[in-house]
C-alpha cells in the first residue's frame, strides 16, 4: 500500500501462542486446489477488498476537502486536525481488540456490523451541520474501521488456504489497498471541487451499502469453537496504549513536539503498553499471547511492516512539501505525481505473489525494503528548482518495492498460524500498519518543516529514510533467516 498524503500540512493517518487452541470453525474452501481462483472465491475476494478499499479512500479522500469543509463548518485552522484524528484515534485503538474479539465470537458478524457502523456514520458525516455531529461521524467511521479491517484480513487468510492462493489473495487485497489512497487524493479533490466536500462522505456511505448488501452471502463464518474468556485487563491496557500513542504522534505532526498534552499522552501511551505486557504473562487467556510475539516471522514481520509504513508514509509527506512549496506545482499536477505512484503500485501488486512464490515471503520483504531505500536514495538528486519528473519516478519505484513489502509481510506474519488467532494475527498486522502511518511523519517529517531551509530539511529526512530502511533490511534478513541450514 503507498501510504496516504495530504496537499496541505495537515496529516492523516493514512492493509500474530500458547498450546495451539482448537481450529476455527471451518470455512467452504473456496477452490479445491491448486493455485487458481473459483468463481464463488472471486466474488469473496472482491467483498473483503471492497470493503479495505473503502476504509483506504477514507484515509485521503476528505485531505484536500479539508480547507473547504473547515469554512462551511466553522472549524478553524487549529480545529481541522481532529477532522483526521477522530477517525485515526479509534481505528488505530482498537484493531487489536476487534480483531481478538472476532476470533472468540465470529469474524463475519463482526465485519456487517463494523460494515453498518461505517455507513451509518459516513452519512453522519455527510449530512452534518455543525462541527460536533461532522467530528461524531468521523469517530464512528473509525470505529467501523476498526471493526473492518481486522476482521475482512481474518475472513481472507481463513478463507484462502496457506500458499499460493492466500499470497495472490493478499497480493490483490494490497493492489486496492494502494490504489484506495491514490484514488482518495485524487478523486477527492475533483469531487470537492465539482460536487463539494459532502460528496466525498457520501461516495463513502453508497460503498459501505454496496458491500453490506453482498456480503452476508458471500462470506463464510469462522471463530475458535472454545471461546475462552476475553482478557479485559489487556484489552483495557492496550487500548489505551494505542489510543495516547496515536494521539500523541498525530498531534505532533501537525503542532509539533512543544504542547505538553503530547508529551503527557506519549509517556501515558508507553506506560500503558508496559502495563500490557506485564499483565499478559499472567492472564490465563492472554488478548497477545507472548509465545506468538516470540515467533520470528510474527516479530520480524510486522517490524518489517511497521519500517515500510512509517517510512513511505515520511517520503509522500516531504515529497508533497517539495512538489507544492519548491518547485509551485499546483494541487492538481501534484496528485497527478502521486496518480503514476499508484499505477505502478498497481502494477506490482500483480507480480508481487509472484515473486513470492519464487524466493519465498521473507527474502521478498528484505529485498523489497532494500528496493524501497534504493528508489529513495534516487529523490536525494532532485534539485532546489527542478526534478519533477525524476521526483515521480523514483517515488513509483520506490511504492511498488514498498508493495512488495507490505504483502510479504502480511503473508510472514500470517503464515503458520493457526486459524483460531488469525483475527489476532492480522489484528496485529493492522495495528503495525496504523502505528507506521502514524509515526513516520512526526518522527522524521517534522524535520523538514523546523530547518531554515525547506529543501535541505526534505533532504536530510530522506537520508534518515534511506538509513532506517537499510539497517532494518539488515537486521530482518538475519532474524529471518533460516537457521536449519547452519546446524548442517
Amino acid at each position: 500500500m503507498t501510504t496516504d498524503t495530504q496537499t496541505s500540512r495537515t496529516t492523516a493517518a493514512p492493509p500474530a501462542a500458547t498450546a495451539a487452541p482448537a481450529a476455527a470453525t471451518p470455512a467452504p474452501a473456496p477452490a479445491p486446489g491448486g493455485d487458481r481462483l473459483t468463481g464463488r472465491a472471486k466474488l469473496v475476494l472482491f467483498v473483503l477488498c471492497a470493503a479495505q478499499f473503502m476504509v483506504a479512500l477514507d484515509f485521503s479522500v476528505l485531505n484536500v476537502a479539508l480547507p473547504v469543509l473547515g469554512k462551511d463548518l466553522g472549524l478553524g485552522r487549529s480545529q481541522l486536525q481532529w477532522a483526521v484524528t477522530a477517525f485515526s484515534l479509534p481505528s488505530g485503538g482498537f484493531l487489536l481488540l476487534f480483531g481478538r474479539i472476532a476470533d472468540l465470537y465470529g469474524r463475519k458478524k463482526l465485519f456487517l456490523t463494523g460494515l453498518v457502523l461505517f455507513g451509518v456514520a459516513s452519512l453522519l458525516a455527510t449530512l452534518a451541520w455543525n462541527p460536533a455531529s461532522f467530528l461524531a461521524g468521523r469517530a464512528l467511521q473509525g470505529l467501523g474501521a476498526a471493526l473492518i479491517v481486522p476482521t475482512g484480513m481474518s475472513l481472507l487468510t481463513t478463507t484462502f488456504p496457506e500458499g499460493p492462493l492466500r499470497a495472490k489473495a493478499l497480493g490483490i487485497s494490497g493492489t486496492l489497498l494502494s490504489l484506495g489512497f491514490t484514488v482518495g487524493m485524487v478523486l477527492g479533490g475533483v469531487m470537492t471541487d465539482t460536487l463539494g466536500w459532502r460528496s466525498t462522505m457520501g461516495l463513502l456511505t453508497a460503498t459501505a451499502l454496496i458491500v453490506l448488501v453482498l456480503a452476508p452471502r458471500l462470506l463464510p463464518e469462522s471463530r475458535n469453537p472454545e471461546r475462552p474468556r476475553l482478557d479485559v485487563p489487556g484489552a483495557v491496557t492496550v487500548t489505551g496504549g494505542l489510543l495516547a500513542l496515536i494521539y500523541s504522534l498525530s498531534t505532533a505532526a501537525q503542532d509539533g513536539f512543544g504542547r505538553a498534552d503530547v508529551w503527557g499522552t506519549l509517556a501515558a501511551g508507553i506506560v500503558l503498553l508496559a502495563v500490557f505486557a506485564v499483565v499478559e504473562t499472567k492472564s490465563p487467556a492472554p488478548l497477545v499471547s507472548l509465545p506468538m510475539l516470540r515467533r520470528r516471522t510474527v516479530a520480524w514481520g510486522n517490524i518489517g511492516g511497521l519500517v515500510t509504513f512509517s517510512m513511505m508514509s515520511t517520503v509522500v509527506f516531504v515529497l508533497t512539501l517539495y512538489l507544492q512549496e519548491t518547485l509551485e506545482l499546483s494541487s492538481f499536477r501534484t496528485g497527478l505525481v502521486f496518480g503514476v505512484q499508484g499505477v505502478m503500485s498497481a502494477v506490482a501488486g500483480t507480480y508481487a505473489s509472484r515473486v513470492i512464490g519464487r524466493i519465498g515471503a521473507r527474502r521478498t520483504l528484505v529485498v523489497s525494503l532494500f528496493g524501497q531505500a534504493a528508489f529513495t536514495a534516487v529523490l536525494l538528486a532532485v534539485g532546489a528548482g527542478s526534478g519533477a519528473l525524476l521526483a515521480t519516478v523514483a517515488v513509483s519505484a520506490a511504492s511498488m518495492c514498498h508493495l512488495g513489502a507490505i504483502i510479504s509481510y502480511g503473508v510472514t506474519v500470517t503464515s503458520g498460524v493457526p486459524d483460531g488467532e488469525q483475527g489476532l494475527a492480522t489484528g496485529l498486522v493492522t495495528t503495525t500498519q496504523q502505528v507506521g502511518l502514524t509515526i513516520g511523519i512526526p518522527l522524521l517529517g517534522v524535520l523538514a518543516t523546523t530547518q531554515d531551509s525547506l529543501f535541505d530539511g526534505v533532504r536530510t529526512v530522506l537520508a534518515l529514510d534511506v538509513a532506517v530502511l537499510l539497517v532494518a533490511g539488515v537486521l530482518i534478513g538475519l532474524g529471518l533467516r533460516d537457521r536449519t541450514k547452519n546446524r548442517a
